[in-house]
């Protein structure tokens, strides 16, 4: 049997460090540590920032979106700065999956959207700064955070060819098609015009 590559179990280490940091739980941890309730049986029971705003906390709403976009862009600059890019790559797509699919709540977590923006800050900000700028864009406009989601998820790899990051571009390429795979239901009400605008519980 040949000897594995030691350079391949450096990234799947920094793939499960990726995995465990995007795992955690924030808005889920923050409204019970905030008495607003179980996360689960309010709005959608999405543990992210828009189901979060629904408990009518903006406080714990901001520092959700924080703290998941944080865990994205640790996990990258970590990689980056102990290994290089490629870990720094794969510990931000682990992180990314560990948000939409934690071990701790049976795989069942967010839509991955503020984890997403945080990861592609850290790996190439002016990709990240396009990125959030759309959001904002499409959410402003349509008063819809699903609308603001998808937009930005789907732009990001045209933002990484246009803005000198075409190393990004496969990953957020991979990124988006998550999203828009986690977002169908979203998809659906947008079709039909049932999606719930900003603010509204």
């Amino acid at each position: 049997m040949p000897p594995i590559d030691s350079s391949i179990v450096v990234l799947l280490l920094w793939a499960v460090v990726g995995y465990g940091l995007g795992s955690i739980p924030f808005g889920l941890i923050l409204t019970k540590v905030m008495g607003l309730g179980n996360l689960r049986q309010i709005g959608s029971g999405n543990i992210g920032t828009t189901n979060v705003l629904r408990t009518g906390s903006k406080p714990a709403a901001a520092l959700t979106l924080l703290l998941d976009g944080g865990k994205g862009a640790v996990a990258v600059l970590l990689a980056r700065s102990l290994v290089g890019e490629d870990a720094a790559q794969i510990a931000g797509f682990a992180a990314f999956v560990g948000h939409c699919f934690p071990i701790w709540l049976a795989f069942k977590g967010g839509k991955g959207v503020a984890t997403f923006l945080g990861l592609i800050l850290a790996l190439a900000w002016p990709v990240g700064v396009a990125c959030c700028l759309t959001w904002l864009a499409a959410a402003y406009i349509s008063r819809i955070s699903s609308m603001g989601a998808l937009v930005s998820a789907v732009a990001a790899p045209l933002w990484c060819l246009l803005l000198g990051a075409p190393m990004a571009t496969a990953l957020a390429a991979a990124l988006a098609a998550v999203i828009l795979w986690r977002h169908k239901e979203n998809i659906s009400r947008l079709r039909s015009g049932t999606e719930p605008r900003i603010g509204q519980k």
